[in-house]
């Protein structure tokens, strides 16, 4: 039996698809997570954006064209969101928790039979592991869920309430993944939630750090940043590469949005990093045009951005979602939203780039992920990406030479 899992959204997805591949793979099936011709699919779907949704159900149709009769679990944050859009494509439904259990009594019904495995949503952290990265970097899931509610998002309402791993169990990974990867990833839906009990994030930092392999963690939230985790990040050898959602510049829109800080007590933190990592590379996400957004709302961020001088920052229109508190809000006009968007990535571009010529000059570990020609492309520990003549899966010392498009060139040195 072969057997195509295909997810589609974030880092989190992403690794979770793995994690059912080496499921799949454990008990004798085979399984890849690109598209193909195969008896059975499976669809880890999206819902973070109104676009995410559709690509998801489309995703559907995609995996169908491989072979019409074969049969297809979706599972996921829009299979949660909208089971019923599913259901109508004669499907077998999940949500998002017990997605390994999901797999394995999908896989017992047998070739033949179709049904519904939809489970409430979860209590505990569901195990999953990769017992070897599928790519160069290994990704880690330490956590899932989230307690925020901020007005715009659904994710808790799909994924659930925050719920962590242990950390021995993240350690055990770590290590194994340092077999086959130079570096390691920490992602979660919201790793500045991540507790075991009376264990964080500043706790979980110094268990790894005998790990043979470059660490960094995926977005973190600008509360969780201290001197204690900061202190303990420096010591560990992590990577100086902090994203840090910002969501708006503006304290009303901030608060609107039901986001828990203040853009000065952002900018204090953007400020303790720099203290600690003089070379950071500082990322965000903003969202432009939400709700009742003024057009000086607009500008504070737009300010504030310069001001931080962000290495990158990624622009989205926002999105209405059902069910979330700003649905029911004034909206702005979708083509002003996409204005700011687009304002704003231009902004980001040009930070960007004045980021990466700051760094000319310098050397910098370099660690090579893919090459094409016989040039890799590659990060330094602050996100620089770099192309040089590595190959892949070598870290090694790079100068940086020269700015190109969206990096900058390198020799090895």
């Amino acid at each position: 039996m072969k057997a195509v899992v295909f997810s589609l959204g974030c880092k989190v997805n992403t690794y979770e698809g793995q994690a059912i591949i080496s499921f799949l793979e454990a008990n004798g099936i085979q399984a890849t997570d690109k598209p193909c011709y195969a008896d059975a699919y499976i669809i880890n779907t999206c819902s973070v954006t109104a676009e995410a949704d559709k690509k998801s159900r489309q995703a559907v149709e995609r995996m169908r064209k491989y072979n019409r009769n074969a049969r297809i679990l979706v599972i996921g944050c829009s299979s949660q969101n909208d089971g019923s859009a599913y259901r109508q494509k004669n499907v077998s439904l999940s949500g998002v928790g017990g997605k390994i259990q999901s797999v394995a009594e999908f896989l017992q019904l047998g070739v033949d039979k179709n049904g519904d495995f939809t489970v409430d949503l979860p209590l505990t952290y569901e195990e999953m592991n990769i017992p070897k990265p599928t790519r160069t970097r290994g990704y880690i899931k330490i956590q899932d869920g989230c307690n925020n509610f901020c007005s715009y998002c659904r994710i808790p309402y799909l994924r659930g309430r925050s719920r962590s791993r242990k950390i021995e169990s993240i350690v055990e990974e770590a290590k194994t993944a340092a077999l086959h990867s130079k570096e390691i990833v920490l992602t979660g839906i919201n790793i500045s939630d991540y507790r075991d009990g009376e264990n964080g994030l500043t706790e979980l930092v110094y268990a790894l750090k005998d790990v043979c392999a470059r660490k960094r963690f995926g977005s973190l939230e600008c509360e969780v940043i201290d001197d204690k985790l900061l202190s303990a990040m420096e010591e560990c050898g992590f990577c100086d590469h902090f994203h840090l959602s910002l969501q708006s510049g503006s304290d009303a829109v901030l608060k609107r949005m039901n986001r828990r800080y203040t853009a000065r007590f952002y900018q204090e933190k953007c400020e303790s990093v720099r203290k600690y990592f003089p070379a950071a590379a500082i990322t965000t996400d903003i969202i432009t045009g939400f709700p009742l957004e003024s057009e000086s709302e607009f500008e504070e961020t737009c300010e504030f951005v310069e001001k931080i001088k962000f290495a990158a920052l990624h622009a989205f229109p926002y999105s209405e979602r059902k069910g979330t508190a700003a649905y029911s809000m004034p909206q702005i006009d979708k083509r002003i939203r996409s204005e700011r968007a687009g304002k704003l990535i231009e902004i980001g571009k040009k930070l960007a780039d004045e980021f990466i010529r700051s760094h000319i000059g310098s050397i910098a570990e370099v660690y090579a992920e893919e090459s094409k020609d016989g040039i890799s492309e590659g990060y330094t520990s602050n996100y620089i990406k770099v192309y040089s003549s590595l190959k892949p899966g070598e870290l090694a010392k790079v100068k940086l030479t020269e700015v190109m498009a969206d990096g900058a060139k390198g020799e090895i040195v």
